[in-house]
């Protein structure tokens, strides 16, 4: 991640105003703009693929599905963030303005990059947690056939499941889904 050249401190209704306008996506950390890194193709890869095959699984459903360009609010942090792929039981509770930014999902995905990993399995899921609805986060390893589940359990603790190899195959417990490791790195090209 790249942080905005000023360090001014921004209030988010500063901060909407900016993305709104602006060209690429930025996050907004407790008063800072921060522009987010750019993706590589097999990050684009797998974000599409695990969007794809568990939007075509959950039509009947009473689930959507959003990706990267959908923003998280994260009250408790003062954060505004795009998950690579947000899923939300029942109906979207929207942060205004507008149908751009939601604040109840269950399951995130990111899809881990060598600039963003640490923030991706520290402070942001941190922050994620603070978030009620939140139940389910995948962490998806771009360089290897690896995924890290997280799964909240009733009395509020974490379990981790890792999942390795074409054929492992990854169950969701907050959205019913599953998808071999094979089908997600479809085309994934580690050279």
């Amino acid at each position: 991640m790249v942080i905005a050249a000023d360090k001014k401190q921004y209030t988010a209704a500063e901060y909407l105003e900016f993305e709104a306008n602006a060209e690429d996506k930025h996050e907004y950390q407790d008063g800072e703009i921060v522009l987010m890194a750019g993706g590589t193709t097999n990050h684009n890869k797998l974000t599409g693929q695990f969007y794809a095959a568990i939007l075509s699984t959950i039509e009947a459903g009473d689930y959507d599905v959003y990706v990267s360009d959908v923003r998280l609010w994260i009250p408790d942090y003062n954060q505004y963030t795009y998950p690579n792929v947000m899923g939300v039981e029942g109906e979207a509770i929207y942060h205004p303005p507008g149908t751009t930014t939601i604040t109840n999902p269950c399951l995130i995905a990111e899809v881990l990059s060598l600039s963003t990993q640490g923030y991706d399995r520290g402070n942001k899921f941190l922050y994620y947690r603070s978030i009620p609805e939140f139940r389910e986060y995948l962490l998806i390893d771009q360089y290897s056939i690896f995924v890290e589940h997280y799964l909240k359990t009733a009395d509020k603790k974490w379990i981790l499941t890792e999942y390795e190899g074409n054929e492992a195959i990854l169950r969701l417990e907050t959205i019913p889904f599953e998808i071999s490791l094979g089908d997600l790195y479809r085309r994934v090209d580690f050279t």
